[in-house]
């Protein structure tokens, strides 16, 4: 199915949510119980995916794990994130989003705690997959309960969300850099398991609207929404998001060694560059269900491929830090927008599958821009490595909107 312009506002009507999957308004979970309940978890779930960046050196020394092994271990949890997100979120759609969630996060804490006990590769190539496996399965069922929670708000909601994951994801390897230090490596790993675990009851509290057993969807998977040309394009677009995040994560720290930048100064880059992606979210999702997510998705993606060319040129640590702030912003309004756009392009009764297939595709594009620029630069270098990460972004965004063209002035007014 592909969508025209002319046909916006009867493909997605301000309240076009059906009758079987509304709540009323008083049951509705309030935006703080979003950002508390779904956003918090989403956000330790992503956290656990980037903790490893900064401690790849910690891993060499201290368990004499070589560079090849360690990019191993970051991107097969991202493959296996990818898996699961297949193969497991289309059960959130068919009665079951509370279970995948509860099962899910139970399962990446198991991972997390596997990681922080292992002392060698395969325990702790193991726990990678596990993790991944968790995080896949209960990151598209969330995404789907808040969707469906309040669909006339479904761009600041899953902007809420959306940038809690990412924050999440960039916080993670601050995490480890604040931790690893005093309290040794395994410390990021259970003070994220710890925190999905405490946030986890906060899920009891929300309504969860589960589909009604004569109204599932009869598809196990959700390859069949490709089908939908709007809908695979947002599918490449949230997957170029994270091309973009996972080459800053995985040159970050080298970078900044190289440059020979205060650690402090590197380390509270990483930490301030996640705060605007955390509280421009909401403003980011509703501007994209206003003003249009094909189009808000192009502009962030387009200047996040100037920026991460701007750290190749720069010959300062500083300078580079400074632009990373501007960089932030501007990812803060747009980088929800992808998400945003799946979401309304797509039926109700399969948001859960919608979700995982751009989960699936997060995971997939930031699992090989992770190995593909540590490698790039290890052989060529600073410049080299973010230009090619820089000219991924140009042409695999280009692929991502000429998919979407049939619905690039797609916007839904708020009521």
């Amino acid at each position: 199915m592909t969508l025209r312009p002319d046909d916006e506002t009867r493909a997605a009507p301000a309240d076009s949510t059906p009758e079987r999957l509304r709540i009323d308004r008083a049951d509705r979970p309030s935006p703080l119980t979003i950002l508390f309940a779904f956003g918090g978890l989403s956000g330790t779930l992503a956290a656990g995916y980037g903790v490893l960046f900064t401690i790849v050196d910690d891993y060499k020394t201290e368990y004499g794990i070589d560079e090849t092994a360690i990019g191993l271990i970051i991107g097969i949890g991202f493959l296996s994130g990818f898996i699961s997100q297949i193969l497991f979120a289309p059960y959130a759609d068919r009665g079951h989003a509370r279970k995948v969630v509860v099962l899910g996060v139970l399962v990446s804490v198991l991972g997390l705690l596997l990681m922080a006990v292992g002392t060698s590769l395969v325990p702790i190539l193991l726990g990678r997959v596990i993790n991944g496996l968790g995080v896949g399965a209960a990151g598209p069922a969330i995404r789907r309960i808040v969707i469906l929670a309040d669909p006339t708000n479904l761009g600041s909601n899953l902007g809420r969300l959306l940038s809690a994951d990412v924050f999440g994801f960039a916080m993670g390897p601050a995490i480890s850099a604040v931790l690893v230090g005093p309290f040794g490596i395994p410390s990021p790993f259970i003070v994220v398991g710890v925190a999905s675990l405490v946030l986890l009851p906060f899920v009891a509290r929300v309504h969860v609207d589960e589909t009604s057993a004569e109204n599932r969807p009869r598809k196990r998977l959700a390859f069949d929404l490709l089908a939908n040309r709007p809908f695979a394009g947002a599918t490449v677009l949230a997957g170029v998001g994270y091309i973009m995040i996972g080459g800053f994560d995985a040159l970050w720290s080298l970078v900044h060694d190289e440059l020979g930048t205060a650690e402090w100064i590197a380390n509270l880059g990483i930490t301030l560059f996640a705060l605007p992606l955390f509280f421009l979210g909401p403003r980011g999702g509703r501007l994209a269900q206003t003003f249009g997510p094909f189009k808000l998705s192009a502009i962030g993606l387009f200047a996040g491929a100037g920026f991460l060319l701007g750290y190749g040129l720069l010959p300062t640590g500083g300078l580079i830090f400074a632009l990373a702030m501007v960089h932030a912003v501007s990812d803060g309004l747009t980088i929800s927008a992808a998400g945003v756009a799946a979401g309304m392009v797509v039926p109700d009764d399969r948001q859960a599958g919608a979700q995982g297939m751009l989960g699936a595709s997060q995971a997939l594009m930031a699992g090989v821009m992770a190995v593909v620029t540590g490698y790039v630069y290890e052989t060529y270098g600073r410049t080299v490595a973010y230009s090619t990460v820089a000219g991924a972004i140009v042409v695999v965004t280009s692929i991502g909107l000429w998919l979407a063209r049939g619905a690039w002035s797609l916007r839904r007014p708020l009521t």
